[in-house]
């Protein structure tokens, strides 16, 4: 054989080699392993490394394992702009976790008046989210009853919430997409009418509808009244989404007093498989912070 020959093939012979492996290292580099649990990350979390751009992040989040995603302000994206982030997400099999269904909660307004004018704003709210809410593929909506009426018994303000929750559950049960209540902490949210875990299970079951859950946000609860796994325990039935937070700080698990990787392992042994928002800062607010973020979350994923 020539030489000439003979260098040809042998070099022809190695690429054949040599690209799959180089590939498949690429691959590798552009891909992180699929996390166990459905942690949900949300916009602006990974910024500096994916850009500004949504659809940039959601393509980001893929990569690095996640399959899920939040959104809090969905409801005030341009429609454009939410299809678009329905399909980058079916895309990838990113499952849409909350956004948040009404702002009234912000308002000097409440649901636990009884006032039929807030009862009508708020019914109106829960049907236009429900619009965004099949845009999206999303099954959960954010819901926080408002305010403390203190003029009035609080016996008469929890009846006043749950005939309001009842009648927007009757708007939401057709199309299977459910409310999850949200109790918030005392210190970052003073007033409001839902705080306790509790409190949050017994209006689910006095509305009693597949439409109206809890939204147990790890934080909030812990800094509210910690005894988070037997709190978690007590009213799981009616628990259908969790929020994740480090205490003090808010900001990503390992951070700060919460042993995530334990109510993780209660949580994914229990049987919850579906959405964990990441409704948290960064503790760095830099690539390296999103990095960090990412690892905490590697280290405290129930692997069983």
């Amino acid at each position: 054989m020539k030489r000439r020959n003979f260098i040809h093939n042998t070099l022809s012979a190695s690429a054949l080699f040599t690209i799959p492996t180089t590939l498949a290292k690429i691959d590798q580099q552009n891909t992180a392993p699929k996390f166990k649990m459905k942690f949900a990350p949300h916009l602006g979390m990974f910024k500096h490394t994916a850009g500004e751009d949504p659809i940039a992040q959601l393509e980001y989040m893929a990569d690095q394992g996640f399959e899920a995603f939040e959104d809090n302000n969905m409801k005030k994206r341009p429609v454009e702009m939410q299809e678009k982030m329905a399909k980058t997400m079916a895309k990838h099999g990113i499952t849409m976790g909350v956004f948040v269904a009404h702002t009234i909660y912000w308002k000097e307004g409440n649901l636990a008046s009884g006032n039929q004018e807030k009862r009508t704003e708020f019914l109106s709210e829960i049907k236009s989210s429900l619009e965004v809410a099949k845009r999206v593929n999303a099954k959960w909506m954010t819901v926080v009853p408002g305010h403390l009426d203190l003029k009035q018994d609080m016996g008469y303000q929890t009846a006043n919430v749950i005939e309001t929750l009842k009648q927007a559950s009757a708007i939401l049960e057709p199309h299977n997409i459910t409310m999850v209540l949200e109790p918030l902490n005392f210190r970052d949210h003073p007033g409001l009418f839902l705080t306790k875990a509790a409190q949050a299970f017994e209006v689910c079951k006095s509305v009693n509808s597949p439409s109206c859950k809890i939204l147990f946000d790890i934080y909030h609860q812990q800094i509210q009244e910690g005894n988070l796994i037997p709190n978690i325990e007590k009213c799981w039935d009616e628990i259908a989404y969790f929020q994740i937070g480090d205490n003090p700080g808010r900001k990503e698990p390992t951070t700060g007093e919460i042993n995530y990787s334990n109510v993780f392992k209660f949580i994914y042994e229990k049987g919850f498989r579906d959405v964990l928002g990441m409704e948290h800062g960064n503790s760095r607010p830099d690539k390296e912070g999103e990095q960090a973020v990412i690892s905490a979350y590697r280290a405290v994923d129930f692997r069983g």
